[in-house]
């Protein structure tokens, strides 16, 4: 393998289940990373600060905000993107649930959303109306759906 440029690290991804192996600035965010590199952009750049959401994905199963993790930082770690929850023509059921309850709204914060709510649901953080908004509240929906999101939690936690 041929050595790195100055100021470059190989970064070895496995996203979705596929190992990807980047040669990026140590600066790159994971987010940047996943879209401008991997054109994986169903994951968002919303406020770029943390503050959003809508760059939620998972790290070895946890969820992470891509916009505030180095992509070096998680080298060798499993990223799971939204487009990586399908099976196929298949949707997961909470993205399913999304669809029922109409969640989506104008969608630009959903792929965020959906992640957080697998996550929320797999944590066992979906017991209560309440519980579920306390544990989605790092999440920012700009059209006000959060009734019909707080809902296809419920469903995709009832369906589990």
């Amino acid at each position: 393998m041929a050595a790195s440029a100055p100021g470059v690290v190989k970064v070895a991804l496995e996203v979705n289940g596929k190992t990807r192996t980047l040669s990026l600035d140590p600066r790159v965010t994971l987010l940047d990373a996943l879209r401008e590199r991997l054109d994986l952009t169903g994951t968002k750049k919303g406020c770029d600060r943390g503050q959003c959401g809508a760059c939620t994905v998972h790290v070895d199963g946890r969820r992470v905000l891509s916009c505030l993790t180095l992509a070096a930082g998680v080298s060798g770690k499993a990223v799971t993107t939204v487009e990586g929850l399908a099976n196929g023509d298949r949707l997961h059921p909470v993205q399913r649930a999304f669809v029922e309850c109409d969640g989506l709204q104008c969608g630009f914060c959903t792929p965020g959303q959906v992640m957080s709510a697998v996550a929320l649901i797999e944590e066992g953080h979906a017991g209560s109306e309440a519980e579920i908004r306390e544990h989605m509240s790092g999440n920012i929906c700009r059209c006000g759906a959060y009734q019909q999101i707080v809902q296809a939690v419920r469903t995709a936690k009832e369906a589990a």
